[in-house]
């Protein structure tokens, strides 16, 4: 079977009822509304990720909807997932860039190289595991090393709000308020409100700004007048990528982290339907490759499989692989409204500093969650090492210098923890 080949049934098999296959699809109608549903479920993180990083929003969720409609290709239509902003650039594109916080990112060409050369190792990746299987990629990264590395990505990131996302009081009293509503949000309310909780948190946060600014005077209010200048439709803000040799040595080595993300998105996606789509691993890891080398090529974030519309599969049951295309289509249209970017730009910093403080620290707990699902043993020194050391390096910024190239940080704790498997490797150790 060819790379690009895929049957008439893909994705075409209408069906009526009950838990609907990935190669299935309802009438076009409820297609269209469950593809609208997963673009609510995506909208959150897609639009974070390129805020936090100095990414232009617009061109973030234009490259979603395409690098989706790649994935689909590639796979052949038998893997249902929409690819979205990844978190795990954010670190490395803000050491990289020397990305301050705010505003557009000054350095952002250098930070594409970089992402081009992630989804480059990436796609060379998928190939092997085409060839030869996913088993070499489970033994280099086993759990510990996997949880490890995750941890490091949402620690790394904890002083970006904390130190340059609050410069007044009021500020710092508005990120409380953000990640108490997120909180709120979270524990007190169910179903699609409960999935979209960073959204619904950030817009309750926005308003409450509004209210004590625009309102009462006590900050800086929000200024609406760029949404009311910006047109409906126009041509998103492309950039152009420039190659640095260590800003591409720095990023391309997440392309192991969205290796591990990407091979548990789609065995929680077989488990989920019953189906085994190990044989669409290789293709899966292509198409996201493919996906970030676009999406960098033009300006945009590097992406990956999404879990929270994983989620939304998992309460409706339906796994349908057109609802995805619907999705794909709508971001791209999105894309291309800058009236749409410009209610993004609105979005007051401290809000988005409180709601980077509930993600950052998310990431960090998904990485626990990982040992935890994993059964870690820590009472084996291997284990122990293999995650403590990474974790101070990763949060403490651990810098080593190769003449002119640095590698710190996120970039010394992933090696670190691979190397340091390896290193105190015994027969008996328990990953």
């Amino acid at each position: 079977m060819g790379l690009f080949n895929w049957t008439e049934k893909s994705a075409s098999t209408l069906a009526q009822g009950g838990v609907i296959a990935p190669d299935e699809r309802l009438p076009w109608p409820q297609t269209t509304v469950m593809g609208v549903q997963h673009v609510i479920a995506m909208f959150g993180a897609t639009v974070l990720a390129p805020l936090l990083m100095g990414f232009n929003p617009n061109v973030a969720i234009l490259m979603s909807g395409i690098g989706t409609l790649i994935f689909f290709l590639i796979t052949g239509g038998k893997v249902p997932s929409y690819l979205g902003s990844s978190f795990a650039f954010i670190g490395v594109v803000i050491a990289a860039s020397g990305y301050g916080g705010t505003g557009p990112n000054p350095n952002l060409g250098v930070a594409l190289g970089g992402i081009i050369a992630c989804g480059v190792l990436y796609i060379l990746i998928g190939f092997v595991v085409q060839a030869v299987g996913t088993g070499w990629v489970e033994r280099l990264m086993p759990p510990v090393v996997t949880g490890t590395v995750v941890a490091v990505i949402g620690l790394n990131l904890a002083a970006i709000p904390i130190k340059n996302m609050a410069p007044t009081g009021f500020d710092a009293w508005m990120q409380a308020i953000t990640f108490v509503s997120v909180g709120l949000v979270a524990v007190y309310t169910r179903g699609m409100v409960q999935r979209l909780l960073i959204l619904v948190g950030l817009i309750v946060a926005s308003v409450i700004y509004a209210v004590l600014t625009n309102g009462m005077g006590l900050g800086k209010p929000i200024d609406f007048s760029g949404i009311a200048n910006a047109a409906w439709f126009g041509m998103p803000a492309f950039s152009a990528p420039v190659f640095s040799a260590q800003a591409m040595l720095l990023i391309a080595p997440v392309a192991i982290i969205l290796v591990a993300e990407n091979l548990g998105h789609v065995k929680a996606v077989s488990a989920m339907t019953g189906r085994d789509l190990n044989p669409y691993l290789g293709k899966a890891f292509i198409g996201d490759g493919i996906a970030t080398v676009v999406s960098g090529a033009a300006g945009g974030t590097g992406v990956t499989t999404y879990a929270e519309n994983i989620g939304v599969m998992a309460a409706t049951k339906i796994y349908s692989t057109a609802m995805f295309v619907v999705a794909a289509v709508i971001a791209v249209v999105l894309g291309f409204s800058p009236k749409f970017g410009a209610l993004i730009q609105t979005i007051p910093l401290a809000v988005m500093g409180g709601v980077s403080i509930v993600v950052f620290g998310l990431i960090a707990i998904a990485g626990a969650k990982i040992w935890v699902d994993n059964k870690v043993d820590f009472s084996d020194n291997r284990n122990l090492l293999v995650a403590a050391i990474p974790i101070i390096l990763g949060t403490g910024e651990y810098t080593l210098k190769f003449g002119g190239f640095a590698l710190g940080g996120i970039g010394t704790a992933t090696f670190g923890a691979i190397l340091l498997y390896w290193l105190l490797g015994r027969g008996s150790a328990k990953a």
